[in-house]
């Protein structure tokens, strides 16, 4: 028997209108249920991040808004979202492509985009609650 691999774990800002679209994008293509999700808010999300050495106060100056632990190892900015989208696997593994682009270009789009987050797509008072069904999945 192959050795337990815990699920890899999508941090979010569970008030962003944007990461909130990224996960519910992220739970209707990932068939196999490889990801959990975790609000950047949520006390569960700042054990994480606590246990990784950030502080959760540390995001209101650095706008990061979607972070990835896979493996042990915390991700952040356009890995991220590279290696959550090479982790749903079918077309959706051709964005991965876009690591052949020098990291400095790809965060530079990723930090511009999260600046301007509210902005264009909004924000909630709250956390976004998941459905029962869902509720599983998230930490």
């Amino acid at each position: 028997m192959p050795p337990y691999s815990p699920p890899d774990t999508i941090l979010f800002d569970g008030v962003c209108n944007l990461c909130n679209g990224f996960v519910q994008f992220v739970i209707r293509h990932d068939a196999a249920g490889r990801f959990r999700f975790a609000a950047l808010q949520s006390e569960a999300g700042r054990a994480l991040l606590a246990a990784h050495g950030l502080a959760p106060t540390s995001l209101a100056t650095d706008p990061d808004s979607v972070l990835l632990l896979s493996g042990g190892q915390l991700y952040s900015h356009s890995d991220a979202v590279l290696r959550i989208a090479r982790g749903l696997g079918g077309i959706w593994q051709v964005a991965a492509l876009a690591r052949v682009l020098p990291r400095v270009w790809r965060d530079a789009a990723y930090r511009f985009v999260a600046r301007h987050r509210y902005r264009w797509f909004g924000r909630e008072e709250s956390c976004w609650l998941p459905t029962p069904e869902l509720k599983a999945r998230f930490l």
